[in-house]
């Protein structure tokens, strides 16, 4: 048996004051205790960086994005529950299309992203030139980066016409969280196998005989890690007690998130973002705004939900968490001769890009952090030199650890093998018009939204510089700068 530690008569040693430090704080004044490699394992040597600067201009110039366009974001079982991948990625596919007004036959490619694909059509990317009744002859494929699937699609697309090997590429992506396909344990799938052998009568009652009422129980889908066991929101739980985050500016982040976007409907800033959906059976009731914005919750709402995956410690509730929900969206990609050519004037370009990963053990959602700094470096600029940051926000808790890691000249040092910080975001210029917590994250569209985002608001505010980041399963980090004229 272990030995009892001796009584010193000493008094029990004071528990940490618990941490209610708000949003802003959180990122200026507490930048620095966001988890480093080095918290653990002192003296564990820093990242190093990988930076080469990217020269986006192919023999056709930069990459433009012409037309770009979504479904409303419908919370899963909700408005959009009849419609699948194929059907919400052919609406905006075919939307951005006759918005482009070209030639559907000038299209050379077409690539969407999707992490639950139709069971019977797994390749969206081919699926959607037949529903947007697109020329047979356009190739079509289909990519998955979770979260960022639909970025791995535009970023595909680009790299395409970098080469020269494609002018105009169809690019997106879609999810169906109300439609994913149920598995059923292995045992009853051996025996479903096995009846769909058979040939004969007897063959058939055999395996019929050899089912039980278990067999017919479904295995439930979970969002979790294969290599870790843990859910997307358990390992957010672990971050947000490694990087000492507290509930209060977990819930001011999403209630920014909610006002801003419900500012951003009533003011008619979505409306040409945007198509209105008509669903089955009876197509008669338009869908046309995202239904998960609550413009009217408040802190004092928020501060009453309940932690929802530790329950006794947790800070991650329904309320600053994103919202499992449908939707697709588009973008029409064009080589800058081509678009110069049509006549055409682009939302914007793409000037810089970078993927990174980490160690989906440790800190799940913290690819941003190591994906900016080498995007911005590509683009040969400074944190400070951006107008607006469109940060995907999976949950409060990720956008505040990547928003700390930003700041922390600690993780620089420790993480990044760089002597200063990356630099402190401004709330008042992340997400202004609202985020995946108030507007939905169907995984595979989110992509296209958050650029799409991006892009016309940089334009209605005469600005020329946007940052994109989206944190992925698997440890991923994206993040793209995006430039006006």
């Amino acid at each position: 048996m272990p030995e009892r530690t001796p009584d010193l008569g000493l008094p029990p040693a004071p528990l940490p004051q618990p941490n209610d430090a708000s949003a802003e704080a959180e990122v200026r004044l507490r930048a620095d205790t966001v988890w480093t490699r080095a918290t653990a394992s002192p003296g564990a040597a820093p990242g190093i960086l990988r930076v080469s600067r990217q020269q986006l201009r192919g023999p056709s110039g930069r990459v433009a994005i012409v037309e770009a366009c979504r479904t409303p974001f419908a919370r899963a079982g909700g408005d959009l529950k009849e419609l699948d991948v194929i059907d919400l990625a052919g609406i905006a596919a075919a939307e951005v299309v006759a918005r482009a007004g070209i030639d559907p036959a000038e299209i050379d490619l077409a690539i969407f992203g999707v992490v639950v694909a139709a069971l019977h059509a797994p390749n969206l990317g081919r699926e959607i030139v037949f529903r947007a009744a697109l020329p047979a002859s356009l190739p079509g494929t289909t990519v998955n980066l979770a979260c960022a699937s639909a970025n791995r699609a535009i970023t595909s697309g680009a790299e395409a016409i970098l080469r020269g090997e494609a002018e105009i590429v169809l690019a997106g992506g879609a999810e169906s969280l109300s439609n994913v396909p149920l598995a059923f344990p292995k045992r009853a799938a051996e025996k479903f196998m096995a009846l769909a052998r058979a040939r004969t009568l007897g063959q058939r009652l055999k395996w019929i005989s050899r089912f039980r009422p278990r067999d017919f129980a479904p295995v439930p889908p979970a969002i979790a890690e294969y290599s870790t066991g843990m859910t997307m929101g358990e390992a957010c739980e672990k971050m947000a007690k490694e990087n000492d985050i507290s509930r209060r500016a977990q819930d001011e982040i999403a209630l920014l998130s909610h006002q801003r976007a419900a500012a951003a409907q009533a003011a008619g800033l979505f409306t040409g973002q945007v198509v209105t959906v008509f669903p089955p059976p009876r197509y008669d009731r338009p869908v046309e705004m995202d239904n998960g914005v609550r413009g009217e919750s408040s802190m004092a709402a928020l501060a009453a939900l309940r932690p929802a995956f530790d329950r006794r410690h947790g800070t991650l509730t329904a309320g600053n968490s994103s919202p499992i929900t449908d939707g697709g969206g588009a973008v029409l990609l064009m080589s800058e001769r081509r678009a110069r050519a049509l006549g055409r004037s682009p939302l914007g370009y793409l000037r810089s890009w970078a993927y990174a990963a980490t160690d989906p053990g440790r800190q799940l959602l913290q690819g941003p952090a190591y994906a900016a700094p080498m995007a911005l470096e590509r683009a040969g600029l400074r944190l400070g030199e951006i107008d607006l940051v469109e940060m995907h926000e999976a949950f409060a808790a990720q956008v505040l650890s990547n928003l700390k890691a930003f700041a922390s000249p600690r993780f620089a040092r420790d993480e990044l093998g760089r002597s200063a910080a990356l630099g402190v975001v401004d709330l008042d210029r992340l997400n202004v018009n609202g985020g995946s917590l108030a507007i939905g994250h169907p995984f595979g569209a989110t992509g296209v939204r958050v650029t799409l985002q991006l892009l016309h608001e940089l334009r209605r505010r005469s600005l020329q510089f946007g940052l994109i980041t989206v944190c992925a399963a698997g440890g991923h980090g994206f993040a793209m700068v995006v430039e006006r004229e």
